[in-house]
């Protein structure tokens, strides 16, 4: 944690990324992975706005854009403890 701090502010922002194209898969599979993979086809030769912007996903952190996947997150986790 100490020697690279910033390699784990990458989990978060992975997850930021993971759990809102999660959501769209939920309502349209075939977008979502079609926004995913032409994301995947910049690689590395875009910064990460960007390829967030071609997957159609947001770059935020702000409470606008986490909200809704926690209440997401949330609302999946209690139907598998009810299951």
């Amino acid at each position: 944690l100490f020697t690279s701090p910033f390699y784990y502010i990458e989990y978060g922002i992975a997850q930021l990324g993971a759990l809102q194209l999660w959501l769209k898969a939920q309502k349209d599979i075939s977008a979502a992975v079609g926004n995913y993979r032409r994301a995947l086809e910049l690689g590395g030769s875009y910064p990460l706005p960007d390829l967030f912007k071609a997957a159609k996903i947001k770059f935020d952190f702000s409470a606008r854009t986490v909200r809704p996947l926690v209440k997401a997150v949330e609302k999946e986790l209690k139907t598998l403890e009810e299951a």
